[in-house]
């Protein structure tokens, strides 16, 4: 017979198996923490804000031969279609709440549209919002703009490149535009119309200071009208660089690759090369669209190329 000791150590086994067994019978999360960081930039707060992520067939799109690009996706642990990030930045300079970048909103399907939400679990809301200046008028920077036709920033002035606006928000542009290309135009003309007929949109005529401390500077090749946008405070400068790069797996490598999203492929990869060296020279921050969120860090000139080094993860202090 087993003694009342051997009895007790066995029981308690089995019960220690059995509590161990349900907890790992626990269902999985399987949801991300809210996608916001922050960082100091001298006096100024900054804060991405992700809209989400969608997946790009990126060995389609890049313009090499698929295989190169294959080859730096599995290189740099990635795989295909590329979960590709879709990032905003918010700007507190003390005086002024700027926004650069909206998100895909309802344009893009059901993995972006986020952003309202991790604006809100950043502390803010819509409402306070101050400006928004749009890098380019692609669905995926300024989708977020509305929703159902409304604008769900009720306060904000929108600001973009005039050589974009111009483009983008042209019927006559769109009628003569391939069947595929269309949708870009109505993306545009949906998001940004709003803002219009409330007399809230104020096209960029020129490169300079839109508030104090933020800055545009006309970067054109993207599209007509791509404009990236400088933050400066106490002696430091954040770059905030929209599509200038979509894939870092291949593009700070071969910074001569370009994407077929490029309306100007000569000129986009000229804008990139002049942002990019600035930023290796001067030890910028540099913060990208689609770099992995929070898309922040900092450019090492290497060979032909650039080497990536990503913001530190800091608390605030």
């Amino acid at each position: 017979m087993i003694n009342k000791a051997l009895k007790h150590t066995l029981l308690a086994a089995a019960l220690a198996a059995a509590t161990v067994g349900a907890q790992a019978a626990a269902p999985m999360v399987k949801t991300p923490a809210p996608g916001f960081f922050r960082v100091m930039l001298g006096d100024v707060e900054i804060t991405p804000i992700s809209d989400g992520t969608f997946d790009l067939p990126m060995d389609q799109f890049m313009h090499q031969k698929p295989e190169l690009t294959r080859t730096a996706v599995t290189k740099n642990f990635l795989k295909l279609p590329v979960e590709t990030s879709d990032n905003a930045f918010l700007i507190n300079t003390g005086g002024k709440l700027v926004l650069v970048d909206t998100g895909a909103g309802a344009l893009f399907g059901p993995t972006v549209g986020k952003f309202v939400n991790n604006l809100k679990a950043a502390g803010y809301q819509p409402e306070q919002i101050d400006e928004i200046y749009i890098t380019h008028m692609h669905g995926d920077h300024v989708g977020g703009l509305v929703n159902n036709g409304q604008r769900v920033f009720p306060n904000a002035v929108v600001r973009a490149g005039k050589a974009d606006a111009d483009y983008w928000l042209s019927q006559a542009n769109m009628d003569k535009a391939p069947a595929d290309k269309k949708d870009f135009f109505k993306g545009a003309m949906a998001s940004i119309n709003p803002y219009i007929q409330a007399g809230k949109f104020k096209p960029i005529e020129k490169d300079g200071e839109l508030v104090p401390g933020v800055s545009a500077q006309a970067e054109h090749g993207h599209t007509p009208g791509h404009t990236v946008y400088a933050v400066e405070s106490r002696g430091q400068k954040l770059v905030l660089i929209g599509d200038l790069i979509h894939l870092a797996a291949v593009q700070f490598d071969n910074p001569q690759v370009t994407i077929a999203f490029d309306s100007d492929e000569k000129a986009a990869y000229a804008a990139r090369k002049k942002v990019f060296d600035d930023a290796a020279k001067n030890g910028w921050l540099v913060g990208g669209a689609h770099l992995q969120f929070p898309g922040l860090g900092h450019l090492v000139t290497q060979g032909k190329g650039y080497r990536w080094v990503p913001v530190n993860y800091t608390q605030m202090r």
